[in-house]
């Protein structure tokens, strides 16, 4: 497995005898489709069957009414045999038609036909009160043969009831017939069953791969856990899925951390550094936003080596980054102070031996001329700048660039009461780090020079302070004030190559450094301050290579 990939993997959890929620839904889907399909399959029978019935019933009472409605039958009633005549004529009617019996009687119920011959001649048992009314009814009722659904009609001659005719079915020959259509019935109900546990089975695949094949329980317990961790943590996290561009998880401290509204989060909500990261691992990318300077890991998780989304998290370092500005500011004095020292034993031992020599005039010239210049800065510097923070930073900028052969420059026009509106430390974080950033620029080549203006200029100097105008990246500063209005106003120029606009944009939204010291961060804090305080921020490339800021120091009215 790669290095920086998380992997969830399902863990065998204690009294696993508990079916998962797949297999819940899985057994639940299958006795309810089971339940379904077999009271669907006993309507069908019921349904076939009562199908069966009205239609024996409409064939019994039309085969009734035929044959009492048949001339023949009416003469052979009028002889004095009539069975000899009606026995062959209903037999093969009763066969033609699929009949169990067919019953041509006397008022008095004794019978002239029967399907069983030795039965001809008894009583017919059923009831023949409604025809011998005029009435043809059906009725399912328990003969000779068993139960049946039979009908009888009356035979007319000469408007005289004469006869009466009865045709019915057998209950074993309806059986029979709805018993040929079960089997169809029962494979329909087979089949609906299988497809149905077939998509049941799918479905529950499904679920399964979804849920990693925990139990309700356990999902509940997991979801209960995984809330409460992520209320307690004070990192933030993201988490975005596989293919889309919206947060899945979004915690407290990520919707703080990142200044996110409630609701759903998209990639596009993040800042504009955060966006533009790799979807890959990333370890410890440091991004500035307006407010803070956060620390960015983010992995990949997998599962069964398949990747399901990635994990982002958060950790604000604006304190400790403040803490370590101000630290490498220490370090840099104690540096510059150490190639001091360094340098004036070096100076002291060259006096002490010219004065050995007996070069007495020699020695007081060398011991006073490095003297006089570095105290003639000094005074200038203590006596222009008020800010005794900002003037220890110049000075000790000046020695920095010394010692890496870079000539850094303090402009005659340097001078500033205070740094108002920033503090100290901002004022460091500032000037330091644009300083810093030329030296770096202007040691690529050969007699490397840095020059730094800082004073306070009126708002109407504030807008065109170069030979030719800077490109503005931020601004917040209108350039129409009142006479009175003031400005802090920072240049620093190199003889470096420059930035183009487009380059020092993204130097400035990219927010995170690759080099091994974090001074990659500069102007990114630079723009931050900047844009805390609604500053202009711009850079320049002709005549020569500057940064310029102007900060207000009263908002406009």
């Amino acid at each position: 497995m790669a290095r920086g990939k998380k992997v969830l993997r399902g863990e065998k959890h204690g009294g696993r005898g508990r079916l998962s929620l797949a297999g819940q839904a899985f057994v639940l889907q299958l006795v309810v489709l089971g339940l379904v399909i077999g009271i669907g399959a006993v309507l069908a029978v019921l349904d076939t069957r009562h199908h069966s019935d009205v239609t024996t019933t409409r064939e019994v009472t039309d085969v009734a009414m035929t044959v009492a409605n048949a001339p023949s039958t009416i003469e052979a009633l009028r002889t004095a045999d009539p069975t000899a005549l009606l026995q062959p004529v209903t037999e093969r009617t009763r066969m033609a038609t699929g009949m169990d019996f067919i019953v041509v009687m006397a008022t008095d119920r004794t019978r002239y036909t029967h399907t069983t011959p030795a039965l001809i001649g008894q009583p017919f048992s059923g009831n023949i009160d409604r025809a011998l009314a005029g009435e043809t009814f059906t009725e399912t009722y328990t003969g000779t043969l068993g139960p049946s659904i039979r009908a009888v009609t009356p035979v007319y001659d000469d408007g005289r009831i004469v006869a009466l005719v009865s045709a019915g079915v057998t209950r074993a020959r309806i059986g029979a017939q709805v018993g040929t259509q079960l089997p169809l019935i029962l494979g329909v109900a087979a089949a609906g069953l299988l497809v149905a546990a077939a998509g049941s089975f799918l479905l529950s695949r499904r679920i399964r791969r979804q849920t990693h094949g925990l139990a309700p329980d356990e999902l509940r317990t997991l979801y209960e856990q995984h809330d409460a961790v992520l209320h307690s943590i004070h990192e933030g996290l993201v988490v975005f899925g596989p293919n889309g561009d919206g947060a899945e998880v979004v915690n407290d401290e990520a919707r703080r951390l990142l200044d996110l509204p409630d609701g759903p989060v998209s990639r596009a909500d993040l800042p504009i550094s955060m966006q533009r990261m790799s979807w890959g691992v990333v370890r410890d990318e440091m991004h500035v936003t307006t407010d803070r300077i956060l620390l960015v890991n983010q992995d990949v998780v997998t599962w069964e080596r398949r990747p399901i989304g990635t994990v982002i998290t958060i950790r604000d370092h604006t304190e400790l980054r403040t803490v370590m500005g101000e630290l490498d500011s220490v370090r840099g004095f104690a540096e510059s102070l150490r190639a001091q020292a360094h340098e004036s034993a070096n100076r002291l031992h060259t006096v002490i031996t010219m004065v050995e020599l007996g070069r007495y005039r020699e020695a007081v010239e060398f011991a006073t001329a490095e003297l006089q210049l570095s105290q003639a800065l000094i005074d200038r510097l203590l006596t222009s700048v008020g800010d005794p923070a900002l003037a220890a930073l110049l000075l000790g900028k000046v020695n920095q660039a010394a010692e890496r052969g870079i000539e850094l420059t303090i402009t005659e026009d340097t001078a500033l009461d205070s740094t108002t509106p920033l503090s100290a430390q901002e004022t460091v974080t500032l000037v330091g780090n644009l300083i810093d950033n030329a030296i770096d620029a202007a040691t690529d080549g050969a007699a490397g020079w840095v020059e730094v203006t800082v004073h306070q200029q009126d708002s109407s100097a504030a807008v065109d302070p170069a030979p030719a105008p800077p490109i503005e990246l931020t601004t917040a500063f209108d350039s129409v004030r009142p006479a009175h209005d003031s400005a802090l106003y920072v240049r620093v120029a190199d003889s470096g190559p420059g930035m183009s606009a487009e380059a020092f944009a993204r130097a400035a939204e990219r927010g995170y450094s690759t080099k091994a010291d974090h001074q990659g961060l500069g102007l990114a804090l630079v723009h931050r301050l900047v844009d805390r305080h609604g500053g202009v921020i711009g850079t320049e490339r002709d005549p020569e290579s500057a940064v310029t800021v102007t900060i207000p120091r009263k908002d406009a009215r």
